[in-house]
């Protein structure tokens, strides 16, 4: 593929007061991108972080042609920019790293949106939006609910497993298998990667689901999918440790359950946003 010069030194020299001020901002942040990249990197709950900027510049690249310009600035872009100003200053100050990452975000979107202007940025507006997903959930949600959701996935597999006629029992977050006890720990909770499936369907939504009620019906519908994937990867669990080996579920399964939910909550999406289109047509045609 051969690169336009010439056009990227036009597009540069056009939207230079732009660049310039998305160059500050990057500048002013080093230190926050490097502390969320070791987060991504430690963590391969958020790893999905490395790939959610890339997708972001892609959204916004494939409307380019949409955009218009000279384009009258917005003023609430301004406003949005000075909340992600002052949240980033608080945050830093604070040292609370949801709210610094979550108010940078808010900056640039705020910034977009002054600079291309209400009528762009509502054609691009998803791009930004997107990069929520890159930032790991807060501490005090994160707290909050994993205790309920491991009690709550404990409950559940335990009556899944009742069902099918394996001898099991409950102690708490504890799965009590004959000769074997398997613990459903804070990872398995199934919240952390609860943000990897929200943005895997706000994505698919996005791209796939026509109108503007279905993306946000997909999207909502990825909470009960999401819970629903990790209790099937626990269940798969508990029952490969009490009908094969303990080890087998220890090791093998333990290693692949991340792939096990994805492959899963996939299919799950495919299938509720089929189910979705399906009614909307009926809807429609009646």
């Amino acid at each position: 593929m051969k690169i336009n010069v010439e056009l990227i030194k036009h597009n540069i020299k056009a939207h230079l007061y732009a660049y310039l001020i998305l160059l500050v901002i990057l500048f002013f942040s080093i230190s926050v991108w490097r502390d969320l990249i070791a987060d991504w990197i430690r963590d391969d709950n958020y790893s999905h972080g490395f790939f959610i900027i890339p997708i972001a510049l892609y959204l916004f690249y494939r409307k380019r042609k949409e955009l218009v310009f000279p384009a009258k600035h917005s003023g609430w872009g301004i406003v949005f920019f000075v909340l992600g100003c002052l949240g980033f200053i608080v945050g830093v100050a604070a040292s609370e790293y949801f709210t610094t990452r979550f108010s940078l975000v808010v900056m640039i979107s705020g910034f977009a949106c002054y600079y291309l202007g209400t009528d762009n940025f509502k054609k691009v507006w998803f791009a930004f939006f997107f990069l929520i997903f890159m930032i790991p959930i807060p501490a005090v949600i994160y707290y909050a609910a994993t205790l309920p959701m491991q009690l709550f996935a404990s409950k559940v597999t335990v009556v899944l497993l009742k069902i099918i006629g394996v001898p099991v029992m409950r102690n708490g977050n504890v799965i009590m298998l004959p000769d074997y006890a398997l613990e459903v720990a804070e990872a398995c909770s199934g919240l952390r990667s609860l943000v990897t499936l929200l943005a895997l369907g706000a994505l698919y939504g996005y791209l796939r689901m026509p109108g503007k009620v279905l993306p946000v019906l997909l999207f909502v519908g990825t909470v009960p999918i999401a819970i629903a994937t990790n209790i099937f990867r626990i269940f798969i669990t508990a029952l490969g440790a009490y009908a094969i080996s303990k080890q087998l579920a220890e090791n093998f399964l333990h290693e692949m359950s991340g792939l096990i939910v994805f492959v899963v909550a996939l299919l799950l999406m495919l299938i509720f946003g089929a189910i979705l289109k399906w009614i909307r047509k009926i809807l429609l045609s009646s």
